[in-house]
């Protein structure tokens, strides 16, 4: 494998042939820009040039793995970053968390001894390019640039299908807004949805949202097509009670049915006071909208909102999902959110669906529905009547040859 960038990589292991192999290992994938440190002194010693990629050996004496990643968070470090160790799965997990709560990419983490499939997997993987990109472009949005992008008309609607785990079947999609940014391309939402909480712009972005849902829904309605359309809402979006009714006025307005609208909440922004929000669901509810509580167990109350609002759906964060098939903390954790769905009459959404594997993990466990790459990325609405088609003749192959 050739790079096609100049990309300068760092391995950080005490173990000298630990150090040889991956060199070998790297050597062999195509990447010639590789600096070797057998501790983590040396190491920063040596990040007046700041790598792409370091590859960093957790268990090392005198400066360990995880004391080396706060000296890279002092120093500001942009690239990103590999854990490779001997360690359990929940030591690695741990460590993942603690990484990428310090904002720094990570692409994984890989046992020793290191496998090449394994490595040159994760690095296939890797756009080192983008990751600097779109730090640097997240703090130039301001406010006014924002407001002007909305009302410019600037934001689109992306949307994710989302598919019956028992038959394939297609039954709606996620909508996920975009910023069609002039100079800067494509931008995505965690770049901006921020400004907007921050400075009151939040209702008019998810009213543009929703309108444009609501006009792919319609579509579809009119052509005979029975599916849902999920809208991500802001608890900003619930601190007003009158939010309910412009909902149901423009529901009315589309001529299309509330139980086809999915209002997802993401439990970790649920306020402390949940009065007017809980006003707001509930009345929602009433209305005969669905109601959803997204990437469910990354909070800190989910059992006290499960308890306190009539939410239809459960989604399942992506965390718990993608490898659970061959994790057991994560299948333990998974498992409990789908007795939980079952229990409570909701229908549980496995997100985060990357590859066979996790595909086939929810089938055995008989999980409701389910979204992530494995099925299809986000696409604009004017890509959708292809994929469900040619998602639907996948699944009828699938049917036949079953059947043969």
């Amino acid at each position: 494998m050739n790079s096609p960038f100049a990309i300068r990589i760092m391995v950080v292991d005490d173990d000298s042939f630990m150090l040889k192999l991956l060199g070998r290992q790297l050597a062999g994938l195509g990447f010639a820009g590789v600096s070797m440190h057998t501790s983590g002194r040396a190491a920063l010693d040596a990040l007046a040039s700041p790598p792409d990629l370091i590859l960093l050996d957790l268990k090392m004496p005198e400066m360990d793995g995880i004391e080396f990643v706060r000296h890279l968070v002092e120093r500001g470090y942009g690239g990103s970053l590999v854990l490779i160790s001997g360690e359990d799965e929940r030591m690695l997990q741990a460590v993942s968390t603690l990484v990428r709560a310090h904002s720094i990419t990570l692409l994984g983490y890989l046992h020793k001894p290191v496998q090449l499939p394994a490595l040159a997997a994760m690095l296939a993987q890797w756009a080192p390019a983008l990751a600097p990109r779109r730090r640097e472009l997240s703090a130039s949005y301001d406010v006014s640039t924002l407001r002007a992008a909305i009302a410019g008309g600037e934001l689109v609607n992306y949307y994710q299908p989302k598919v019956a785990v028992s038959d394939s079947r297609v039954v709606g999609v996620e909508t996920l807004v975009r910023w069609q940014h002039p100079v800067d391309g494509l931008v995505f939402p965690d770049q901006f949805i921020g400004v907007a909480e921050e400075n009151g712009l939040i209702d008019e972005m998810t009213r543009c949202v929703l309108r444009g849902a609501l006009a792919l829904l319609q579509g579809w309605q009119d052509t005979g097509l029975n599916l849902h359309v999920a809208v991500n809402l802001s608890m900003y979006n619930l601190a007003a009670p009158a939010f309910v009714d412009y909902v149901a006025e423009q529901v009315a307005q589309a001529g299309v049915l509330p139980g086809n609208v999915v209002l997802e909440v993401t439990e970790s922004r649920l306020m402390a006071d949940l009065r007017i929000p809980l006003e707001v669901l509930a009345r929602l509810r009433l209305k005969r909208f669905r109601l959803s509580i997204g990437d469910f167990g990354t909070g800190h109350s989910s059992l006290a909102q499960l308890r306190d609002i009539p939410f239809d759906e459960l989604k399942i964060d992506r965390g718990f999902v993608h490898r659970a098939s061959r994790d057991a903390t994560l299948r333990a954790i998974f498992d409990a959110s789908m007795n939980m769905a079952r229990q409570l009459g909701m229908e549980a959404v496995a997100e985060g669906v990357e590859d066979q594997d996790d595909w086939d993990f929810l089938r055995s466990q008989r999980c409701h529905l389910a979204q992530g790459y494995f099925i299809a990325k986000p696409m604009p609405s004017a890509d959708l009547p292809d994929w469900i088609a040619r998602w639907q003749a996948k699944r009828l192959g699938a049917k036949e040859g079953s059947a043969a």
